[in-house]
């Protein structure tokens, strides 16, 4: 598939997105998908896979760098944009940090799930503390993933 990777398209890659949150969920894992984009064209996949894999490092961001990586090599994703339907946990930042992800475009924010378990933590954040320059659009299809995360059992928190 490809496209442009502009803001003008952020709908048509953040639904492919959604597409990898919802095959995680009716798997059975956080409803959590990503996709990696470089000059229009379609690099990698990834859903979370937290609970069928038994590990807690199995995010959709590093799998999709790493599919995005065994495709098109060790540089793919350098300068590329990657697409999550939620805010990357601090790990998955570190991994878009190293990957060389050059803009990020989120479905949802944690604050808007008023998630405790991650502090004061936000993407923005992150960013500050490393020196990590990216590019970030957020709120695309926003109440879609939404209703799909509220679906899942495993959120203990409700939205404002």
């Amino acid at each position: 598939m490809t496209c442009s990777d502009g803001p003008e398209d952020d709908a048509r890659w953040m639904q492919l997105a959604l597409a990898e949150a919802r095959d995680a969920h009716a798997r059975g894992d956080w409803p959590t998908g990503a996709v990696l984009v470089k000059n229009g064209q379609l690099l990698g996949r990834g859903q979370n896979r937290q609970v069928t894999r038994g590990d807690v490092t199995a995010h959709a961001e590093p799998e999709a760098l790493r599919d995005a990586f065994a495709q098109h090599g060790p540089d793919a994703a350098r300068g590329a944009t990657l697409y999550c339907t939620m805010e990357p946990c601090p790990m998955c930042a570190g991994a878009l940090k190293l990957g060389g992800i050059r803009s990020l475009v989120l479905g949802l924010r944690h604050a808007r799930l008023r998630r405790t378990d991650l502090g004061d933590y936000s993407i923005e954040a992150f960013c500050h503390m490393t020196g990590f320059d990216l590019e970030l659009r957020d709120g695309v299809r926003e109440d879609e993933y939404l209703a799909l995360r509220l679906r899942w059992g495993g959120d203990a928190v409700r939205p404002a």
